[in-house]
């Protein structure tokens, strides 16, 4: 495992108990970001990075019993803590790297990633993996539900023009990863980038 691996799972573990305590009003801006992502009954959906399993119900809610929802999670903690809530009813939690993905290529319909880009250690790298795991024409939901102004002023930094997050840097990463930008949020209440996979 690498220091950035071991340094990801230090961080969420000793803030995976707490976690949903923190941000107790995030739910409504989750539920709305899946809406966006336009999923439809039956498909098959991972919410990559899903942490304590917030986005699981809406995405469930998206899918349908038909569909299949995945969440998978480098951190044990943050996976116990989802069940504890009581979300690995609403889909099948894994314990894996968004960096090595144990789903066969085009599998899924969409990925949903809360919060992700910023804990990626090879974003370019990584992001082709999620297009690996999508079919051509699937969509990728980078999603937080404060912008990007409000999450640094929230940490006391500022902005700075290498943010990955910044719509400059993110849709040539993206483009070059597999994924064409659709759509691009940044407000205070929340932080939305929508992609399709490259036919």
């Amino acid at each position: 495992m690498s220091d950035d691996h071991t340094h990801v799972q230090e961080f969420f573990t000793a803030r995976a108990a707490d976690w949903d305590r923190r941000f107790p009003d995030d739910g409504p801006a989750y539920a709305a970001a899946v809406t966006e992502m336009g999923l439809r009954e039956g498909d098959r959906v991972l919410d990559a990075g899903c942490g304590t399993g917030r986005a699981l119900p809406p995405l469930r809610a998206a899918v349908g019993a038909s569909g299949v929802v995945l969440g998978a999670d480098l951190t044990p903690a943050m996976l116990e803590a989802a069940v504890r809530a009581g979300r690995d009813r609403d889909g099948q939690l894994l314990l894996a790297d968004v960096s090595a993905l144990p789903l066969r290529t085009a599998s899924l319909d969409a990925v949903f990633g809360a919060g992700l880009i910023a804990h990626l250690p090879n974003p370019a790298e990584n992001l082709r993996e999620l297009a690996r795991a999508v079919r051509p024409g699937g969509t990728l939901a980078l999603f937080h539900p404060i912008g990007r102004a409000a999450l640094a002023a929230r940490q006391g930094r500022q902005i700075t023009p290498d943010d990955l997050r910044a719509e400059a840097n993110l849709r040539p990463l993206l483009a070059g990863s597999g994924w064409d930008m659709t759509s691009y949020v940044d407000e205070d209440t929340r932080f939305l980038a929508l992609a399709v996979r490259h036919g």
